[in-house]
């Protein structure tokens, strides 16, 4: 059973300001957890259920390095309606140099407010083989577990840094093309995409805001065949990441 100190530290980390404050977040689930013990994450706790250690086989668990807990105390906990699994209090890492003038093809966010949408778009990229992401100060927190648990494991792979994103796109090199999906932007069937530069998406109701789109050299559009007003944003960006990737 855990104790109300621990409890209300797990607690403390649903909310963006003491995720920062103690430079910790949680990953809750089996496969997150699966995930995140593969990789280079440092663990502060790890909480798991016997029905976890008997399925996780794979998994080498060092003496020590976890706790036993039921599913009922492992829910209480957590965010989840049902974990039956693994939550795991983990330390933020620091972020990595990235240079946009040696990456081919760069994913940039702008005003991305929905965590599920941003933990599904860190999982598209993931599956696209991008490893840095671009968001606006006004994106989800991608520490929110929200986000954790819709990335599906993949934020162990995907690095996001937040900027001031007018300013990043003002002093991008001038030699790396920028594209954003945009309603009126070119159809994107039409053109011949390679994954170079950067491709910019925007808001889930507004699109890229004004001083976003100025640094923008060429707007591109999913056409439209049926009668839906618009896409969901990480929709939207499988299907545009698709057509860049199409003739690789």
């Amino acid at each position: 059973m855990l104790s109300k100190a621990v409890l209300k530290y797990i607690n403390s980390l649903q909310i963006k300001k003491y995720r920062h404050l103690h430079q910790a977040f949680l990953v809750e689930g089996a496969k997150s957890v699966k995930e995140l013990l593969q990789s280079d994450f440092s663990i502060e706790k790890l909480f798991v259920t016997e029905e976890f250690l008997r399925k996780s086989t794979e998994i080498n668990f060092n003496n020590g390095t976890y706790e036993l807990i039921d599913e009922k105390d492992l829910v209480k906990a957590g965010t989840l309606i049902t974990n039956n699994a693994a939550l795991a209090i983990v330390r933020m890492k620091p972020l990595d140099f990235f240079n946009p003038e040696k990456a081919l093809f760069t994913l940039v966010l702008d005003d991305i407010r929905d965590p599920g949408n941003l933990g599904t778009i860190i999982r598209l990229a993931d599956w696209y083989g991008l490893r840095t992401i671009f968001c606006s100060e006004s994106c989800a927190d991608f520490y929110n577990p929200k986000v954790i648990a819709a990335t599906m494991g993949s934020f162990t792979r995907v690095q996001v840094v937040y900027v001031d994103l007018p300013e990043f796109l003002k002093n991008a090199p001038s030699n790396i093309p920028v594209f954003g999906a945009s309603l009126h932007g070119q159809n994107i069937h039409q053109l011949t995409l390679e994954p170079v530069g950067m491709l910019v998406m925007g808001n889930e109701a507004h699109g890229i805001r004004p001083e976003v789109e100025k640094h923008v050299q060429e707007l591109i559009q999913i056409p439209r065949f049926g009668g839906a007003e618009s896409l969901n944003v990480a929709n939207a960006t499988g299907i545009i990441l698709d057509n860049f990737f199409r003739n690789k």
